[in-house]
């Protein structure tokens, strides 16, 4: 068991695609990252188009990086420096195993 790894995850729109990209390629280089589209419903209806108001959805991507602790809080400011006020979500979780298999 290994508390010192986090799973960090970013709901991120999908016009900052490639500046998301960038910006996690410099920081975290040493494991890389996944990325996938997902449907994000919320509550709030800030930002979307009628159709995803509609449909109760909005399409976003999904990064999620595995990082260390020490990592963790250089990689979260250097996300709310560079994007500020985007909307981005995030959420960051304690890994107990990982591996390859």
């Amino acid at each position: 068991m290994n508390n010192k790894e986090y799973l960090v995850t970013l709901n991120v729109p999908l016009s900052l695609e490639e500046a998301i990209v960038d910006s996690l390629l410099m920081l975290e280089q040493e494991l890389g990252f996944s990325s996938l589209v997902v449907n994000s419903h919320h509550h709030e209806n800030k930002g979307l188009s009628l159709a995803e108001q509609v449909t109760g959805r909005q399409k976003q991507l999904r990064f999620q990086m595995y990082i260390d602790k020490q990592g963790l809080a250089p990689l979260v400011e250097q996300l709310k420096q560079e994007f500020s006020g985007s909307g981005i979500q995030y959420w960051v979780l304690p890994v107990i195993d990982y591996g390859v298999i």
